[in-house]
């Protein structure tokens, strides 16, 4: 190992996201693992208030900027990733199968603006591809499911696991969106699980399983083997499927679904404006029963 990474926590109550300062205590450079922007959707206006929270902390630490790093396009939070970039030059990484999910989405929203070979990014990462965080060693580890394009980031013995799994008395994400899986979810947990027994598994999201009343977000993979109520040791993968199917049908679309996928596609930009100067984000309307005769 070429040392620990020091990692600060970011949790977001609004979107129950924690995003994830990580830095080389050698060199001082640091990533920021899924910045949320804030985002008011009754007023539809957008704020840095929790990027700036992290990029104060980062320079109070002495620390430069290097990547901001994305698991997945997130349906549940716009992405503070281009903020970062333009503030500190910082490049914006996610997994090379965002292309398939630009490909899933560009239709439904008429985004006729998006590159579907992922070029709004900097670095489109390939499963087993490894980077540096200063002389801190990353591994990219595929973990789909959740969406065709989730991938976890291991820096040393921390892995940051983004929607694949939660803490262990939560259970796993759900794999009802376009493009999910939950066979393959199931595989990329144990193929998390299967990591060292010490590995610190670092999560994307808490929502405070019942009988709990704080917020957690790191846990171990010698954890998730023996707790996770979803995918622990012993659950055959037809369990943990039929057991998914069941649990996502009676989950309602996260509330920022619409705006979340709009730019989080987009590597964070907003669409171009339109003649008026202002950007709008789409919402694809599904007329059911007798609506159509109101059209």
């Amino acid at each position: 190992m070429s040392g620990q990474p020091i990692i600060q926590a970011f949790f977001d109550e609004p979107t129950n996201t924690v995003s994830y300062l990580v830095a080389d205590p050698a060199t001082k450079k640091a990533a920021i693992i899924d910045p949320v922007f804030d985002y008011d959707h009754n007023s539809g206006t957008v704020d840095t208030r929790s990027v700036e929270v992290m990029l104060k902390a980062a320079a109070e630490a002495g620390y430069t900027i290097e990547w901001a790093l994305e698991t997945h396009a997130h349906a549940d939070h716009l992405p503070g990733a281009p903020y970062i970039k333009a503030k500190t030059g910082a490049k914006i990484g996610i997994g090379e199968h965002i292309k398939d999910v630009q490909r899933i989405f560009r239709p439904i929203f008429n985004a006729t603006d998006l590159d579907t070979e992922g070029r709004d990014f900097d670095r489109l990462f390939k499963d087993g591809e490894r980077f540096t965080i200063g002389v801190l060693d990353v591994e990219v580890l595929h973990t789909p499911g959740h969406t065709p394009a989730d991938i976890s980031y291991k820096v040393e013995d921390a892995v940051f696991v983004g929607d694949t799994m939660f803490m262990p008395d939560f259970g796993t994400a759900r794999a009802d969106f376009s493009g999910g899986d939950a066979h393959k979810l199931f595989r990329s947990i144990k193929r998390l699980m299967a990591l060292p027994p010490e590995a610190r598994l670092f999560m994307c999201h808490d929502y405070k399983a019942p009988g709990r009343d704080s917020y957690a977000w790191e846990t171990t993979g010698a954890e998730q083997r023996e707790r996770n109520v979803h995918a622990r040791e012993g659950v055959t993968e037809e369990e943990f499927v039929a057991m998914r199917h069941r649990r996502d049908a009676t989950l309602a679309a996260p509330r920022l679904l619409l705006p979340s996928i709009q730019t989080n596609i987009r590597a964070g930009r907003f669409p171009p404006a339109q003649a008026n100067g202002v950007r709008y984000l789409m919402i694809p309307v599904k007329m059911k029963g007798g609506a159509e005769a109101v059209v």
